[in-house]
């Protein structure tokens, strides 16, 4: 597209860290090479007579043309794909005079569902407005605002875990992010480690995380860190200033027979992810990927039994990765609701991998056969101004 400029943010996938972010946990992801490309040019004085604060964008995704006033207040939001754009203007506007708009086009280069396309065009937004109207963020702070964003305008109450991903990923090296310290450590691929690829199954069932139980199990999370913290007599906080990091795993495992069982079982997928992301890492660092990939396989066994979720769809993309060569493991991606699972896989298994799991899918779910995909991609570098 003959723009001025192009923005290429990435989606993101996470083989350790499932559902903790937002109760302050400790994440691991990489950025990947598929992602969201946004052309855009910046407004004019003049341009067709409707003026340099205009925000007009359209979609090769979704239908409809957006258009709104960036120097105006945030309406509330339409319930349409252009409150993504909106959601950015409100976040931007709490720091920054926004008097420039632009004019572009976004598209997305995988179906939406499990790698975070929210985040990432969300990002891509962010990015956009502050270049036009000549505002320099470093990109933890484009982070931050994206998720600013999504949670206070769109309404979803995630962690950093997409964001940092998207934002701050590096090709060839994990992520790893404190959600409680925003501290974060981008680790190099071990000199001794296979190659691998990340393999993504999209489910064919598209979702909404906001329709989903995803605010649900967030709340159910912090009630739990409650109850402990309540058989404890530690003095309480609000709730949306309660988290499960705050709670000392030991504290926890003397209660956790008294405790309601779906309040126990949150807190034991968290204290467990913990242990995994931290094993993890070592596993990374060592080049080990059976390992890492065996970790990866207990994360989505947690995210089934003790988070409670997963569609029928997803579980049996994941029992097929479990039977199939060349998978060293893998889980739901997302909030793990309906969307995609992701794998780290062996590049040589490629086309057997794809067939074999295709074909367990489609016998249990043929009513997906044309909307069912299978992608692999590599880690890549985080959100950025593509030259040329």
């Amino acid at each position: 597209m003959d723009s001025q400029y192009h923005i290429f943010s990435p989606y993101r996938v996470c083989p350790l860290g499932a559902h903790v972010d937002h109760q302050h946990g400790l994440v691991t992801g990489f950025a990947i090479d598929k992602g969201v490309d946004l052309y855009f040019d910046v407004r004019s004085k003049k341009e067709d007579g409707r003026g340099e604060s205009l925000v007009v964008l359209k979609s090769e995704t979704f239908t409809g043309d957006v258009s709104f006033d960036i120097a105006a207040p945030t309406l509330v939001k339409q319930g349409n794909w252009g409150d993504y754009a909106r959601g950015a203007k409100f976040a931007l506007q709490k720091r920054f005079q926004l008097k420039t708009g632009i004019t572009g086009t976004i598209k997305g280069s995988l179906p939406v569902g499990g790698l975070s396309s929210s985040a990432a065009v969300l990002i891509a937004y962010v990015m956009a407005f502050a270049k036009a109207n000549n505002i320099t963020l470093a990109p933890f702070e484009v982070m931050k605002i994206a998720s600013e964003a999504e949670r206070e305008y769109i309404g979803l109450n995630n962690g950093l875990l997409d964001q940092a991903c998207i934002a701050l990923g590096k090709k060839d090296h994990l992520l790893m992010l404190d959600c409680e310290s925003d501290e974060y450590r981008l680790i190099p691929k071990a000199e001794n480690m296979p190659e691998f690829e990340l393999g993504i199954f999209f489910s064919g069932l598209t979702r909404s995380l906001m329709s989903s139980d995803y605010n649900l199990r967030v709340t159910e999370c912090k009630t739990a860190a409650w109850i402990v913290q309540a058989y404890e007599n530690v003095p309480l906080k609000t709730h949306d200033k309660t988290f499960l990091r705050d709670v000392p795993e030991t504290m926890y495992r003397r209660h956790r027979d008294e405790m309601p069982p779906r309040f126990a079982r949150r807190a034991e997928h968290f204290f467990g992810e913990h242990k995994r992301v931290r094993e993890g890492i070592t596993a990374w660092e060592t080049g080990n990927l059976e390992w890492l990939g065996s970790l990866s396989k207990a994360s989505c066994e947690s995210s089934i039994h003790n988070y409670e979720c997963g569609s029928p769809e997803l579980i049996a993309i994941y029992n097929a990765m479990l039977t199939t060569d060349g998978v060293y493991g893998g889980r739901f991606s997302g909030a793990g609701f309906k969307g995609a699972c992701i794998a780290l896989v062996d590049p040589a298994k490629k086309e057997q991998i794809e067939k074999e799991i295709t074909e367990k899918y489609l016998e249990q779910f043929p009513q997906y056969k044309n909307s069912f995909k299978v992608y692999f991609c590599k880690s890549d570098d985080g959100a950025r101004f593509v030259e040329g």
